[in-house]
Order: C-alpha cells, then structure tokens, then sequence
C-alpha cells in the first residue's frame, strides 16, 4: 500500500492509477487508523487531507475517461462498511498535499516505479 507523490499521479500507468483509487477507498473506509509502514503519516494528518489527495486520483481518472462513482466525491463518504463522518475539519488544500510527499519521497516513488518496469519520465 502507497500514496503515489502526488505529482506523479497524472504520469502513472492505467493499472497504478486504478490500484491508488482503490486504495484511498480503503483508507478512507475501513482502513483508516490500521498501521501500514508505507501510509502510516496519513493517519498523523486530517481525513481531509485523503480526501484532497483521492480527488486528484479521481480527476485524473475522469480525464482518462473512467468514472469513479460519484459517491466517492462526498468528502464525508466512507464507503459502503462504514458510517459517514458526522464532521470533519475541514484543511485549506497545500502543495504537497502531504509535508512527506517531498523530493526524498519522489524519488522513491520513481525507483519503485522502476523497479516494476514502469519509466515514468
């Protein structure tokens, strides 16, 4: 499980594309809280701020011509298993999303990448 840097997000391959949407549906639903090494710092932040970044992944799918359910859009959804927040503080959008999606971050992002044969630049 990882967040892609955001900025590779418009340069990711149909299948990592599709597989991040996934995932910001997990971690939006019930997945929210569960420790995993990759994702842990989304859980030090506001749900908002996953639902900022899962906008970005659905937009980009949209221009792709997919079409993620409309549902997911609802910054309080969570999915089909777990009840809706009630509230939610809501964070001005910042560039990066996350602090940790940095350069250091990148990077690493590119060489996973790589490493499963996917030359993104």
């Amino acid at each position: 499980m990882r967040l892609w840097h955001e900025n590779l997000i418009s340069k990711l391959p149909r299948q990592q594309l599709l597989g991040q949407h996934r995932e910001c549906c997990a971690l939006r639903g019930g997945g929210w809280g569960k420790k995993h090494r990759t994702v842990d710092y989304v859980f030090t932040h506001e749900p908002y701020k996953l639902y900022q970044y899962h906008t970005e992944v659905m937009q980009e799918m949209e221009r792709r011509g997919y079409k993620p359910n409309p549902v997911w859009f609802d910054p309080f959804y969570r999915g089909t298993k777990e009840k809706a927040y009630r509230s939610l503080l809501i964070v001005p959008k910042t560039s990066p999303i996350y602090p940790e999606h940095n350069d250091k971050y990148y990077q690493e992002c590119v060489a996973n990448l790589m490493a499963k044969g996917i030359n993104i630049t």
